[in-house]
Formats: structure tokens, C-alpha cells, sequence
């Protein structure tokens, strides 16, 4: 095996893994579905920190994350993936409290085609015929979704521009996973402290007390929200954005089961016309991926 083949096969498994934890975030959020998602964002990007400068230390990148803190260049991606990445975090944990998993999973099934766009557009990636057609009936299966709700689902939209455009700056941003990473919840860690402040997290918020669960589920999001990054980030810099967008499929998927089976939410007809064409296109792209080398 070269050591292009190493590392594009690290990069699999480094972002399936990512993916993996990422499915379960509904069941793991739900149980906060009480406090205001603004509060859980916070709490998620202040333990977040505090997780990753001890981390960051260990593996002795402290002084990575000041050449990033310093690089004119790093700086600016990571003020925009920062952005990003929040927003991304905030209209998820909005679309879980008020039921609506399913169409956060339609948003990240529709993150991959903004991936593949990106990747054909930005990147001068190309697609070979049978990605192409798997790409094609992910599109027709969105367009079924698209069509059958009767209006702009916004949740959706938003869940798969965010995460795309991250996915495609975090790849090509100047800067390592963790270091970057670490600037990205530095940057937010003020702001996000404040609104603690203010809405009594320092104080009988909830945090402390509302709900005793709480003190124990709010830092672990802190974690949760750390690993799968650092893991995507470190994918991201080893696999071309195409198979970026497609592994991307594994998450979505986990929340669409938990959607239906779990949560109970409503599953007509048309949503399985729709998630029948973006599994195909999915098995379509798996056996193209399986005959080429580079994954």
C-alpha cells in the first residue's frame, strides 16, 4: 500500500467514525429538549474549550494553535468556520427540540450534494459515470422531499449550506484539525460565555440545578461536540470532498431511524420514495468507491 493509499484509507475510517457519533446526537439531545438551544450551544462551545486546550497541550499543538491565533490567513477561515459551524450546531439542536429530526436528517442528507458541488466546482474534482448517476437520484430524492413538503424547509437548507461550506473551508484552511478547531471555540467561547451570564447560567440556570441531569449531560456536550470534529477535520484533509459528501450519509441515515422508529414522527409514501432514491444512489457510489483505489 503507497502512502497515498494510507492515508486516504485513515481518512475513511477517521470520518466514519465522526459520522457514527454524530448519528446519535438526536437521542443525546432530546434529553435537553428543556433547555433553550441557545443555553445548549453555549454550554456546548464552553466545555468544548475546556476539553480541547488540555487535549492540545498533551499532544503538545499548543504551539500550533498560536501560529493560527497569529497567520493572517488562518485567522480569517477560522472567524468564517466558526460562524459556520455554530449556526450549523443551533438550527440542529432547534429542529430536535420542536420534533423535527426528520428534516434535519433530510439536511444532511442534502449536505453531501452540496459537498459534490463544491468539490466539481471549487476543487476541479471530477465524478466518474456511475458516481454521477448516484449523484443524480440523491438529487431526484431530495427533489421528492423538496416537492412534497410544499415549502422552503429552511431547517434543512441551512443544516446542509453550513455544514457544506465547513466541510469545504476546513479542508482547505492553512491550519491542523485540532489546532484549528481549538481557535474555533476560542473565538466563540466569549460570546457564548456571556450569554450564560445573562440568561443565569451562573446563577440557578440550567446548569445548575433546573434539571440534576443536566449537570452531567451539558459538559458531556462539550466532549461530544469535540471528538467527532477533530475527527471530521482530520478526514477532511485526507479524503477528496466527493467521498467526504457521500460518508456523510451514514448520519443522516442514523437519524432518519431514529426519526421514525423512535421518535414516531411522520413517514408517508413520498419520504420513502425519496429516501429509496438516496439510498441507491449511496449503494451506486459504495460500489464505485469499492473498484477504485483511491477512496
Amino acid at each position: 500500500m503507497t502512502a497515498e493509499e494510507s492515508r486516504a484509507r485513515s481518512g475513511f475510517l477517521l470520518g466514519v467514525t465522526a459520522y457514527f457519533i454524530w448519528g446519535f446526537f438526536p437521542l443525546f439531545f432530546k434529553m435537553l429538549k428543556h433547555v433553550p438551544p441557545l443555553e445548549v450551544v453555549s454550554h456546548r462551545i464552553v466545555w468544548s474549550l475546556l476539553f480541547l486546550i488540555p487535549l492540545a497541550g498533551l499532544r503538545g499543538e499548543l504551539g500550533s494553535i498560536r501560529r493560527a491565533v497569529t497567520d493572517g490567513r488562518s485567522i480569517r477561515y477560522l472567524l468564517v468556520t466558526s460562524l459556520l459551524i455554530s449556526t450549523n450546531w443551533l438550527v440542529f439542536i432547534h429542529a430536535v427540540s420542536r420534533g423535527e429530526v426528520l428534516q434535519s436528517s433530510l439536511g444532511y442528507f442534502m449536505t453531501p450534494l452540496v459537498n459534490v458541488l463544491l468539490g466539481m466546482v471549487v476543487l476541479g474534482e471530477r465524478l466518474r459515470p456511475l458516481q454521477l448517476l448516484s449523484f443524480l437520484l440523491a438529487v431526484a430524492g431530495v427533489g421528492v422531499q423538496v416537492v412534497a413538503l410544499g415549502k422552503v424547509p429552511l431547517i434543512a437548507l441551512v443544516l446542509a449550506v453550513t455544514f457544506g461550506l465547513y466541510g469545504l473551508l476546513r479542508k482547505t484552511a492553512p491550519v491542523d484539525a485540532l489546532a484549528g478547531l481549538s481557535v474555533e471555540t476560542g473565538i466563540l467561547a466569549l460570546p457564548a460565555a456571556g450569554y450564560l451570564i445573562y440568561a443565569g447560567g451562573g446563577a440557578g440556570g440550567d446548569y445548575f440545578g433546573r434539571v440534576p441531569l443536566d449537570r452531567l449531560l451539558l459538559p458531556m456536550a462539550g466532549v461530544l461536540t469535540a471528538v467527532p470534529l477533530v475527527l471530521f477535520a482530520a478526514a477532511a484533509r485526507r479524503l477528496r470532498l466527493t467521498t467526504i459528501g457521500f460518508l456523510q450519509y451514514l448520519t443522516p441515515t442514523l437519524h432518519f431511524l431514529q426519526a421514525v422508529f423512535l421518535y414516531r414522527e411522520t413517514f408517508t409514501a413520498t419520504h420513502l420514495m425519496s429516501f429509496s432514491c438516496i439510498w441507491c444512489g449511496l449503494i451506486l457510489y459504495s460500489i464505485e468507491a469499492g473498484r477504485s483505489v483511491k477512496v
